[in-house]
């Protein structure tokens, strides 16, 4: 039976599933992280889940039993044998903010519609400016997640460099182009596309052994550019790239951009938060000369997606990507108006996503993201040890971030038989579910993925996951 408008917010029931939701969150945030009595995932085809969520029915009186399905039936990435993809495992503070933010459910398109979380992501935004080195000059906004961000800061580079109002007056027929590795995430190519640059606005750089941008051919790629009609207007520096995590030399990419008077971003969605650790931050030596910078919240520092920093150098140039007129919300069409975020993203309204990162700073410092960071780096680096003590395996590169590629090698097999093999050997896995790990090809080969993202990971998971994947085959 239908509930009356009366009866879906009465608070009764709310108050009692709530404390029973949190009881159950916080047993299953030990059990996950103990990694005891469940797999990381149990595999379901996606036919085969509909069907089940399809007549499920709901007892409104008792929510436990239906979130505690929803429970079961997800991947855990507190598991300690997560080690997949680059969504991190949640602080849970910030689970109790995201709470907070779900039930007030404050917009951000003007100040007055979240005033709170507006003021929280100015002090937000200010402790990566910081980190980055940008000083007071830099700013920057938080958005949904690092392809819009990339994006975005796509969008500033072409207005900023182009010498032209694209904005208004639209593209005049001259082919702009970004120059990116080769190994960059495919969001920068769907930026270039959706910016209507079509195939020809990126330009792909080759990359060394260690899948990392050849810096020497630069040079020779600008003029080979220049050559067929095609006006670079900004460089991006991968930091680090998706699929190997490398990290490109971003010192050279500065020098190169500030040469040509061109853009210089950082795709820095995974790698960045190396900013906050001293072990780690010659990674991302230059990127204080960075035009603009990208990193991800939910990957490296413990926050929920999607919540993303996109940071400038210039706070100028954080305002002038859209500009329209929309007077019912804002009144000083020439004031930059720094609190009114909707003037300055591509959102309108937009999550109070500062509110889970500010939360995070307050109850645990901004050391502990510098400590997350140094433990996951470090045992990847481990894992690439135990690897190389196992001459069935072949390392793809030594690790430069938490993530590691890898491969089971048979020299008497061809190279099509081996990629089959490891494909099976990652299919396998996924389906018996003791451990999530991702594939990839690189150069022609598949190699198994992980991404060490769960700081309950230890030495001795990771000898399991080699045991296991050799058992299987």
């Amino acid at each position: 039976m239908a509930s009356s408008i009366k009866e879906v917010f009465d608070t009764g029931n709310f108050r009692d599933n709530g404390h029973k939701l949190v009881d159950l969150l916080a047993d299953y945030i030990d059990q996950a992280k103990a990694g005891r009595d469940m797999p990381v995932l149990r595999w379901v085809n996606p036919d085969e889940q509909v069907e089940f969520w399809k007549n499920y029915s709901v007892d409104s009186n008792d929510l436990t039993p239906f979130f505690r399905d929803v429970i079961d039936r997800s991947i855990h990435l507190l598991h300690p044998r997560y080690v997949g993809h680059q969504l991190t495992p949640t602080a849970p503070v910030t689970a109790l903010a995201a709470f907070l933010a779900g039930v007030i459910n404050n917009g951000m398109v003007g100040y007055e519609m979240g005033s709170v979380s507006t003021a929280m992501e100015k002090l937000a935004v200010r402790v990566f400016t910081e980190a980055l080195g940008f000083g007071s000059e830099g700013d920057g906004f938080f958005t949904s997640g690092g392809t819009l961000a990339n994006l975005t800061a796509l969008l500033s580079a072409r207005k900023s460099v182009a010498g032209r109002n694209i904005w208004e007056e639209g593209n005049d027929g001259k082919q702009l182009t970004v120059m990116v590795s080769a190994e960059a995430h495919y969001c920068i190519d769907r930026a270039a596309r959706i910016m209507g640059l079509g195939s020809d606005g990126v330009m792909l750089i080759e990359t060394n052994s260690d899948f990392q941008m050849k810096v020497e051919l630069l040079e020779e790629s600008w003029q080979k550019a220049n050559q067929e009609g095609r006006e670079v207007f900004a460089i991006v520096g991968s930091a680090c790239t998706t699929a190997t995590g490398s990290y490109d030399n971003l010192e050279a990419i500065a020098g190169f951009a500030a040469e040509k008077n061109i853009w210089f971003h950082v795709d820095g969605a995974h790698g960045g938060p190396v900013i906050f650790t001293e072990k780690y931050r010659h990674l991302v030596n230059g990127i204080h000369l960075a035009d603009s910078v990208v990193i991800d919240c939910h990957k490296m520092l413990m926050t929920q997606a999607l919540t993303t920093a996109l940071l400038y150098k210039r706070k100028d140039q954080s305002y002038h990507t859209f500009q329209q007129d929309a007077h019912y919300l804002w009144q000083k069409d020439a004031d930059p108006e720094w609190f009114n975020y909707g003037k300055r993203t591509f959102e309108c309204t937009k999550l109070m996503m500062s509110l889970k990162f500010f939360t995070l700073v307050k109850v645990h410092g901004i050391e502990v993201f510098g400590e997350n960071v140094t433990v996951l780096y470090d045992l990847a680096r481990t894992f690439a040890d135990l690897i190389r003590l196992r001459s069935r395996f072949e390392l793809a590169m030594e690790p430069q971030s938490n993530i590691v590629c890898f491969r089971l090698a048979d020299p008497g097999l061809t190279i099509e038989v081996q990629n089959q093999l490891n494909a099976m050997i990652r299919k396998q896995i996924l389906e018996e579910g003791e451990f999530y790990i991702v594939q990839t090809t690189l150069r022609g080969k598949v190699f198994l993925r992980t991404t060490l993202m769960n700081p309950f990971t230890t030495q001795e998971h990771l000898v399991q996951l080699l045991d296991r994947i050799e058992e299987v085959v």
